[in-house]
């Protein structure tokens, strides 16, 4: 075998092993995996989906939560299912996430879900297990690897729901 091969096993080994620290960080909730994973996504990933999350045929919706110090307002895109009286989202990071921590502390958000923003509500951390079926087969499988337990479960506010696009349109 000349030495072309030996680097190209070098490079798979290296993927492999990179690959099994992943899933094997976030099934464990460890915070160093975590942590950089969230970084990545945060700086890489978001900015990318949160120009479609929300829309229609997007697989993301979007929370709109306020920084708990800051008062900034951020938006980040999320998982979530629409279940009678409201919304599941998915907690592949557990309870580490900024935007997790600024819906609970307020009490509330807006999740933009299919081109319409709801005002939710009564956010409450739930077990996942009496819930699993409400979501599609690949996030039960993704929940499954990644030994997600919980999910948020967030209630429809009294207010009415809007479409963006008439938000947009009548702030214009």
């Amino acid at each position: 075998m000349g030495w072309l091969a030996y680097i190209g096993l070098g490079v798979v080994g290296v993927a492999v092993a990179g690959a099994a620290v992943f899933v094997v960080g976030m099934r464990t909730k460890n915070g160093v995996v975590q942590r950089a994973v969230m970084g990545f996504t945060k700086n890489v990933a978001n900015p990318r989906t949160v120009r479609s999350a929300g829309t229609p045929g997007a697989s993301a919706a979007l929370v709109q939560n306020v920084g708990r110090s800051s008062g900034r307002i951020y938006e980040t895109p999320v998982g979530a299912v629409a279940v009678d009286g409201g919304f599941l989202v998915s907690m592949p990071y557990g309870t580490r996430p900024n935007w997790l921590r600024n819906v609970l502390a307020a009490g509330g958000a807006t999740l933009v879900h299919k081109g319409v923003a709801h005002r939710v509500d009564r956010p409450e951390i739930v077990p996942l297990a009496p819930l699993a079926h409400a979501f599609g087969p690949s996030d039960q499988m993704l929940h499954r690897v990644f030994g997600v337990n919980q999910v948020l479960r967030l209630r429809l506010a009294d207010e009415t729901a809007v479409t963006v696009s008439a938000t947009i349109a009548s702030a214009a």
